[in-house]
């Protein structure tokens, strides 16, 4: 490896077991916090969703979240080198949008869990397949550059979305909550089995991990906060929020993180 390319690096964190303890309690924080917005705060679920201010929440909620988003999506482009803080402000950003956008879709637009997983999933596909076509990569290794940037956002808040759907749709059925954790923590295991033991291609598994927390962040985040009628805990959803997002402080703050090196192509 030359100097040039040693000094080349992404502006995201090199892919470690600490990375996807951050990002599973990323996903699950953006459940509860993105709940207590549109759900408690703006009413959606209240009986103030009676009248026509609140019966709006899910989309105002989107809103605000989605303003926040591209904010800090803006200022992580921006940015010179990776900072953890930034990075994963801009990811608690993408998982709470991206809860309020589906429940938005599945919810108010009337599309339910299986439309609106279906049309999110392909959302997901046609980003990477558009992202492999401009830059012929989909890796991390390629973000260090704005065009790589801007497609690896877009992929993610369609993945966040996609992962509230789904996550969803599963606990919604006989499985519930608790049930679908367990299913979804099952199948990263078997990714993570694959990544060590298979030669499957890496970016593939990533992706594929990468999405399956979110599911997994929000039938936990739901099994935290909803009634006990509904198999969940019944935790208040702001204190639920506020210790999961002290975690991930606690942890940004422990866990040494450091770029990703990235892939540098001879001209």
């Amino acid at each position: 490896m030359t100097q040039t390319e040693k000094a080349v690096l992404t502006k995201v964190p090199a892919i470690t077991f600490g990375f996807w303890i951050i990002k599973i309690l990323a996903t699950t924080f953006g459940e509860t916090a993105g709940d207590s917005v549109s759900m408690s705060w703006l009413g959606e679920t209240t009986a103030n969703a009676s009248t026509s201010f609140w019966q709006n929440g899910y989309l105002i909620g989107t809103g605000m979240f989605g303003l926040v988003l591209a904010v800090l999506v803006y200022a992580q482009i921006r940015a010179s080198r990776f900072n953890a803080w930034l990075y994963w402000a801009t990811i608690i950003a993408s998982t709470t949008a991206g809860t309020t956008m589906a429940d938005f879709a599945t919810r108010s637009m009337g599309i339910g869990y299986p439309g609106g997983a279906l049309v999110l999933l392909a959302a997901v596909l046609a980003s990477l397949l558009v992202w492999r076509q401009v830059l012929g990569t989909v890796s991390v290794s390629s973000i260090h550059e704005p065009r790589a940037e801007v497609f690896y956002w877009l992929t993610i808040t369609f993945s966040q979305t996609l992962g509230t759907a789904l996550g969803d749709w599963i606990a919604d059925g006989p499985l519930g909550y608790l049930g679908s954790a367990v299913i979804f923590g099952s199948l990263l295991a078997l990714i993570a089995l694959a990544w060590f033991r298979t030669s499957i291609d890496r970016v593939a598994l990533f992706w594929a991990a990468f999405i399956l927390t979110r599911p997994l962040g929000a039938v936990v985040g739901d099994f935290l906060d909803k009634p006990y009628a509904q198999g969940g805990l019944e935790l208040s959803r702001v204190w639920a929020t506020v210790v999961l997002g002290s975690a991930i402080a606690a942890l940004i703050l422990l866990v040494r993180q450091k770029a990703a090196p990235a892939e540098v192509r001879e001209a």
